[in-house]
């Protein structure tokens, strides 16, 4: 059985709840760890991070990185930041300066859950903890891996990244008032979503290389599949919002189009962005196609992210 039509595969979902798993044990050990002074704080960062949540960019560091024999206990810490650098951003998004949403994961954001200055604290918490995860020896017994690993993701959730991705996001907005509401052309979402959704998405990817050790050419093929997958994710979530309920989806729908947003579906149309959702995939496919079956996994999640129903 195919991830098609918003199914997941048998070894997909298997997978995905081994991930979530490991992922979130590590994580409430990591919280629990760094012992924040403050119960309110270390308890805000727990709703930020564990509660729910697919954890697709870790189970994306964990397959690339079993492309090349890498164990899930070994790409776990990496995993792990990753998703603590995700949650942190879904923690400050949520905030009535960014998107200001009620609603997370099917559960109050963390903001409404206890109040703006707890969530900004909690995001901050949630954000340094991925780079004190990176930088001990469990992440990996070579420095210089380390080292690459912290250095992507800086880069990657930073301003030329995901941060940047949200600034011209909002900026396409009218959110300031010296610049006015931005006309965005096709390259103009492409390069904004790139970012915002993208960057992390190529980090996962990046990082399973890393681990094992990739050459250049399989590098390669790594960002591939990940920049066709990034801009399958965000297709899929614009549709969720012009399709989806709140109930199912698990946050506010029709934000985009209150917020004046273009997105791709506005540009393209609903069918026109369910063919390049079809394009994309066959994209990510045969991205990995000098993997082989080793690739199946990756393979049925390019399909899940695509034709998703949350």
């Amino acid at each position: 059985m195919t991830a098609t039509a918003g199914d997941m595969s048998a070894p997909l979902a298997a997978a995905l709840a081994a991930t979530a798993a490991a992922v979130s044990a590590y994580i409430e050990a990591a919280i629990t760890e760094g012992a924040a002074p403050s119960a309110r704080l270390a308890a805000a960062m727990r709703h930020g991070a564990l509660a729910g949540g697919k954890r697709l960019r870790p189970l994306l560091v964990v397959e690339s990185a079993a492309l090349f024999g890498v164990s899930r206990e070994a790409a776990l810490p990496a995993a792990a930041a990753l998703e603590c650098v995700h949650c942190y951003s879904l923690v400050h998004d949520d905030l009535p300066a960014m998107d200001d949403d009620d609603l997370r994961r099917g559960q109050p954001t963390v903001h409404r859950a206890y109040d703006e200055a707890t969530a900004i604290l909690a995001g901050d918490g949630l954000l340094t903890l991925a780079f004190e995860i990176l930088a001990k020896d469990e992440a990996g017994p070579d420095a210089q891996v380390r080292i690459a690993l912290v250095a992507g993701l800086a880069r990657t959730s930073g301003a030329a990244g995901m941060v940047g991705g949200q600034m011209l996001d909002l900026a396409a907005e009218g959110r300031f008032e010296t610049e006015g509401r931005l006309a965005l052309g096709l390259a103009d979402i492409q390069h904004l979503q790139a970012l915002k959704t993208g960057a992390l998405l190529r980090y996962a990817c990046a990082a399973g290389g890393l681990l094992g050790r990739a050459d250049a050419r399989q590098m390669a093929a790594l960002d591939a599949y990940a920049g066709a997958i990034g801009r399958a994710f965000q297709i899929a979530d614009d549709l969720l919002d012009v399709e989806g309920d709140a109930g199912t989806v698990g946050k506010a729908v029709g934000k985009d189009a209150a917020a004046g947003k273009a997105t791709l579906v506005d540009l393209m149309g609903i069918s026109g962005a369910r063919a390049e959702l079809d394009r994309l995939v066959a994209e990510a496919e045969a991205a990995l196609s000098p993997f082989g079956s080793k690739a199946t996994l990756l393979v049925e999640a390019a399909r899940f992210i695509a034709y998703r129903r949350n």
